[in-house]
């Protein structure tokens, strides 16, 4: 268990395509799932450490206006934001549902229900057996798509998150206002690589050892 009557900050960010037809096409993924990255009551040393990584690199010219984003960012930006992480050291944990084992019930339900048991099966798992009952969990998840998805996707995140038995405080933001968004970010682009047989340098040194868990209830590709 991660705490005992504590606060504990959890933020959530989302990895591929909702599309379970989406070969060929830009992002396409055999996955759909969800990665949290969990700091301890408080850890404001570590926000302002991105925030001064974050400065440094604008320093250095790059456009970091829109903060840290693991796939669109150079390796000038990746490297230095990896080697930070990794010293940080947030829990972290992932879930990955294999899109061609869903039950027709699931694809019937569209995009949206294939997101919600997503982040169900995630959430649940860390309300069971990572934190306490009696922890307050701040949940931050970031903005996705556009308006009338981004509407959609937040009922369905506040539906999820009023089945757990904990008192949780639901913050949804854009990841570029929040480090822990922008860190669990790089974790799950990098365990989804390090899933799918994408070899990338960072995950051994930097992200591996913070992994807790890498959750295929449905099979893997």
């Amino acid at each position: 268990m991660f705490g005992g009557g504590q606060d504990v900050f959890v933020y959530a960010d989302e990895t591929g395509n909702l599309d379970y037809n989406g070969a060929g096409k830009d992002g396409a993924s055999d996955y759909f799932g969800f990665g949290t990255a969990l700091f301890a009551a408080n850890h404001s040393a570590e926000m302002w450490d991105g925030h001064v990584l974050r400065a440094a690199l604008a320093g250095r010219g790059f456009d970091m206006s829109m903060g840290f984003h693991a796939k669109n960012d150079t390796w000038a930006v990746r490297n230095p934001m990896f080697a930070l992480l990794g010293s940080q050291a947030p829990r972290v944990d992932t879930t990955f549902l294999l899109k061609s084992g869903a039950h027709e019930d699931v694809r019937s339900g569209g995009d949206l229900r294939l997101y919600t048991l997503a982040w169900l099966i995630h959430l649940r798992r860390l309300c069971d057996q990572v934190v306490r009952p009696d922890d307050h969990l701040y949940v931050v998840v970031g903005t996705v798509g556009t308006r009338a998805r981004r509407a959609a996707a937040e009922s369905a995140v506040r539906d999820v998150v009023s089945r757990m038995r904990q008192q949780i405080t639901l913050c949804v933001w854009p990841a570029s206002t929040a480090w822990g968004l922008q860190v669990a970010d790089y974790a799950l682009w990098a365990v989804h690589r390090h899933l799918v047989g994408h070899p990338l340098a960072n995950y051994e040194s930097d992200v591996a050892p913070l992994v807790r868990s890498i959750h295929t209830p449905w099979g893997e590709a």
